[in-house]
């Protein structure tokens, strides 16, 4: 079967995820039938659960690699929890995330499953689609290291503590977010770069891991908690080969720094590569319809007031500096299309009225009535 042999990468800037209907869906139910064993357990107790996709059919993720994900792959993540601590009833963020090389398949196969899960719970579930570089900050708080590694299922993968081959170094650049929920603490983030040139840019720090030697780079134009953290990163590989390697640290334009530099085949810094600028201002909301049998985006006035049970709805905040997303509201007796497909009309409205491009990857939020999440009302009413 050629789906099989030659996965197809999938595009974010797509409009589209296939899902009900699809050979896809079909696919899926003749590997896990009309019932997903693992959902018996899912979101029984608060925790976090992830599960990977392995073709058409999900993987529990192992608990001690959570926080490390590989680009070439999608993955399940469920957060249960209780609004208060006397809370009788259990909450539950939903999120499916899609490595930049994932295929297809699997990032079909991770949205229909979502929606599956989704249903299994009652709707309870806030959903999110996340893409690889663009994660909300709910998704990354869950995370005291968030870790991307290249690799997957498809094509094998490491351990970040693994030593590399002498001639396969290893370049991770190092990142800190704020989770806006969150703010008391910070997350660190690590993604594996391609070890050439043009990967290190200016306002970065950097890893390179050589095995029996690991460097840190600190450009110019970095800023100092990002270095610290970077400087954790190094000592936890070194400590890990229990002092089995050297560790150097370097900043631009010091001594020595040319020797990280050479090893990826060049002595000078590239300047930063910027995304444009999102425009667009305030955020808007429309009515979503599929009544002429083609989706339709109605403007109504961007309050609270507007939303109505009959219908679905889009809240377009990806100017939002605070929390940028797509917001999708599902109204009690919204039709079924647009409860089951609001991922795939979410798409369409990035792809034909964002002009697809980087804002292609923002955040995906969708609610069923009842379930907002604290941050929808906010944006709404700001």
């Amino acid at each position: 079967m050629a789906f099989l042999t030659r996965p197809t990468r999938y595009d974010i800037k797509d409009s589209n995820i296939e899902l009900l209907g699809s050979d896809l869906e079909k696919h899926v139910r003749e590997h896990a039938g009309d019932t997903e064993a693992a959902w018996q357990s899912a979101g029984k107790a608060p925790g976090l659960q992830i599960w990977r996709i392995e073709k058409f059919t999900i993987q529990e993720w192992p608990r001690s690699r959570y926080g490390t994900f590989y680009d070439g792959d999608s993955y399940i993540v469920l957060h249960t929890f209780k609004l208060t601590k006397d809370d009788d009833r259990l909450s539950y963020d939903l999120h499916f995330w899609l490595g930049e090389n994932t295929s297809q398949d699997e990032a079909g196969t991770a949205a229909y499953k979502t929606v599956e899960l989704d249903d299994n719970l009652g709707g309870a579930p806030v959903q999110y689609r996340e893409v690889q570089g663009s994660e909300s900050s709910r998704f990354l708080s869950y995370f005291p290291s968030f870790v991307c590694l290249q690799g997957g299922v498809s094509t094998g993968f490491h351990h970040v503590t693994s030593t590399p081959p002498p001639e396969a170094p290893r370049l991770y650049r190092i990142s800190v977010v704020d989770p806006g929920h969150d703010s008391t603490r910070s997350h660190l983030v690590v993604h594996e770069v391609s070890a050439t040139a043009p990967s290190v840019q200016q306002g970065d720090v950097y890893v390179l891991d050589l095995g029996t030697n690991v460097m840190q780079f600190n450009t110019r134009d970095s800023v100092g908690r990002e270095r610290f953290k970077a400087a954790e990163f190094l000592q936890s590989l070194v400590q890990e080969r229990e002092g089995q390697c050297e560790s150097a640290v370097f900043d631009e334009g010091e001594h020595g720094s040319g020797s990280f530099l050479s090893v990826l085949g060049t002595e000078t810094v590239h300047a930063k590569i910027r995304s444009e600028p999102v425009h667009g201002g305030a955020q808007a909301l429309f009515r979503l319809t599929d009544e002429s049998g083609q989706v339709a985006l109605e403007p109504v006035a961007p309050s609270r007031a507007s939303l109505s049970s009959s219908d679905a709805f889009l809240l377009d905040a990806s100017s939002n500096r605070a929390s940028p997303a797509i917001y999708v509201w599902i109204g009690r007796e919204a039709s079924l299309a647009e409860r089951r497909l609001s991922l795939q009309y979410a798409q369409w409205y990035l792809h034909r009225h964002r002009g697809g491009g980087d804002l292609a990857a923002t955040s995906i939020v969708k609610m069923n009535e009842g379930s907002e999440s604290e941050i929808f009302w906010q944006v709404l009413v700001d």
